[in-house]
């Protein structure tokens, strides 16, 4: 049977290799007798797992022996509280809103810090990247947050800003959620980076935080121990029961992309998939459109809109009858949304491409 092509923003589609390996080793890993799912997390044969997947993992990420990655939960949401009650120390943050995801952030840093909103691309409609010598940075920072990609409105910082050259001292932390392991990170710019593993490394449950020794240990009173990053870290990730299941199948796919010439040819598959896409949304007489300016186009998400709403629903119909699902938008943004992640091949941006040409052709 053909698998159709899941767009989905997250839970995203994963590997069918991994899946395939997954489902071959459901009942017996590597003939333990038990499935992962079952093993102790202390136990010899996850620590495996476990260690194998971190080893890959900093290897195609280029982590420095500084960082310490934390495999942990509670997705990005959560990670909008851990992190300032680790690492603001109850005093300034500075969020650059760039749409719903640091929109989020900010207002839950707020519970925990002096939060202000940097800089905002509110007026355009999250359209657009303000400028980093636009920002409103205040000397006395925790940290800078910025969400590098937002999943929902479709903007990507392609290059992290470099607060140094700035004139600012305080460490840029990044939710790259949405592009983690399709483009390398400057880690000579960034503190901390966080990343939910549902839309480019694995099932929804495993939070990564990838974050410099020095900022740890300076936790708020009411941090949960379970979520203080140097518990976590003290512990290797073993401090209290971890998605085992989760890190099993990240490991998986961190595999599966070694194999296929790592993180550069992930990008290099990313830039082939979102041009082939933009292009044809910039060039089909106006059936359809992206509002992202396109210097800030996301090459993860893309959404766009049909000129007649009214043709919205059979749009969709039509898409899942072609085996092109979860393209429907988010609730809060609306038309049509298309994610196009590391596990999406070519040839599903290429299905996709077609339909949108032949329905264009039907109704327009």
């Amino acid at each position: 049977m053909t698998r159709p092509f899941n767009f989905s923003a997250g839970p995203a589609m994963l590997p069918e290799p991994v899946l395939q390996q997954a489902a071959a080793e459901m009942l017996d890993w590597h003939g333990s007798g038990m499935g992962v799912m079952e093993m102790s997390h202390r136990g010899k044969e996850f620590i495996s797992i476990y260690d194998a997947a971190e080893r890959d993992l900093r290897e195609l990420l280029a982590v420095p022996s500084q960082f310490r990655i934390l495999f942990m939960q509670g997705g990005g949401l959560g990670e909008n509280a851990f992190l300032p009650m680790n690492c603001s120390r109850g005093g300034a943050v500075d969020v650059v809103v760039t749409g719903s995801w640091s929109q989020k952030s900010l207002q839950e840093a707020r519970k925990y810090a002096d939060a202000q909103a940097a800089a905002s691309n509110e007026a355009d409609r999250h359209t657009t990247l303000p400028a980093p010598a636009s920002w409103r940075l205040r000397d006395n920072a925790a940290y800078v947050h910025v969400c590098s990609n937002e999943t929902i409105h479709g903007v990507e910082m392609h290059t992290l800003p470099d607060l140094a050259a700035l004139g600012h001292r305080a460490p840029l932390v990044v939710d790259c959620s949405s592009h983690v392991l399709s483009r390398s990170i400057d880690w000579s710019r960034v503190g901390l980076a966080f990343a939910g593993a549902q839309k480019n490394i694995g099932p929804a449950g495993v939070t990564i935080v990838i974050v410099r020794e020095d900022l740890l240990g300076h936790a708020l009173p009411i941090t949960p121990s379970a979520f203080d990053y140097k518990n976590v870290a003290d512990n290797a990730s073993m401090y209290n029961t971890p998605p085992t299941y989760g890190i099993y199948i990240a490991g998986l796919v961190f595999q599966w992309i070694k194999a296929q010439g790592g993180v550069a040819e992930m990008e290099r598959r990313a830039l082939e998939k979102a041009a082939l896409l933009y292009g044809y949304l910039d060039d089909n007489g106006g059936f359809y459109a992206n509002r992202v300016a396109r210097d800030a186009r996301s090459r993860m998400n893309v959404p766009f809109f049909l000129a007649d709403e009214r043709l919205n629903e059979p749009f969709l119909a039509g898409a899942r009858e072609a085996g092109l699902l979860q393209l429907k938008g988010h609730k809060s943004v609306g038309g049509m949304r298309a994610s196009i992640y590391n596990a999406m091949p070519l040839a599903g941006v290429q299905a996709l491409v077609t339909y949108l040409q032949d329905f264009a052709r039907r109704h327009g």
